[in-house]
């Protein structure tokens, strides 16, 4: 077997049952950057999920966009977390997954497809995989909160002055808190990497934090903009493609 054909059979290797192993249902990433538009960079190389691993995707519906846009949230629009399932196979975590209201823990490729076919998708990767201690706090995380609810109130309150995103209430406001009822995508991301030690505590506040601020490592918000970056543990956002043109 050709050792250059083990990278794409490694990415062909995570499909869910049913899948074929063909071109078009494999795994891609382009060149990474920070920037947000319709560019291929580079050279498509194989994708192969690891835990840890971030989804950030852009939905084209007028509805979020326009709403992002008033709550100066901007692009993208969604985010998620990759994860391991007790039985060992990759998942994503995500808080409202497909506009639902439940928090789930879905299966990665087909529902990287789904967006994929809305609009554009990017994975920032884990520079350091994570080591099984890490891995198996994430997995007893995302599991604990599977069938939880979208904090659907709390994230319209992201539209109103009353909330903990602000250009001072956030050096207060939007701490971790370990366990809620329900969450948004991005507070879900991160209350996830926080519980798994993947960021600091103290200065995290996933309560204040879009999807954005986890793409770009700045933020408009003054507080997440001096104390808020993922760059130490995680690439720049590649754009993610499930064929290689």
């Amino acid at each position: 077997m050709s050792c250059h054909l083990l990278p794409v059979l490694a990415a062909c290797f995570l499909l869910a049952p049913g899948d074929s192993a063909s071109g078009k249902d494999c795994s891609f990433l382009y060149e990474p950057a920070y920037c947000i538009d319709h560019c291929l960079r580079g050279k498509a190389t194989a994708y192969v999920p690891q835990p840890g691993d971030i989804l950030l995707a852009t939905d084209p519906d007028r509805f979020w966009t326009i709403t992002h846009n008033l709550a100066f949230a901007y692009e993208p629009h969604n985010s998620g977390l990759v994860v391991a399932r007790p039985d060992g196979s990759l998942a994503l975590l995500e808080a409202g997954p497909n506009d639902t209201l439940w928090i789930g823990v879905v299966d990665l490729l087909p529902h990287l497809r789904e967006y994929e076919a809305k609009g554009r998708v990017w994975i920032r990767k884990r520079r350091t995989p994570l080591t099984p201690e890490e891995s198996a706090c994430l997995t007893n995380f995302a599991m604990r909160q599977e069938g939880k609810r979208f904090a659907l109130i709390r994230m319209g309150g992201m539209l109103t002055p009353i909330r903990a995103r602000g250009p001072l209430r956030t050096y207060f406001l939007g701490k971790p808190r370990g366990e809620r009822d329900a969450y948004y995508c991005a507070e879900l991301v991160m209350e996830a990497i926080v519980a798994t030690g993947l960021v600091d505590a103290e200065t995290s506040r996933p309560g204040a934090t879009f999807p954005h601020d986890l793409f770009f490592d700045h933020s408009h918000n003054l507080y997440l903009s001096r104390r808020f970056s993922l760059a130490h543990g995680w690439e720049p956002p590649a754009r993610w493609v499930s064929a290689n043109p």
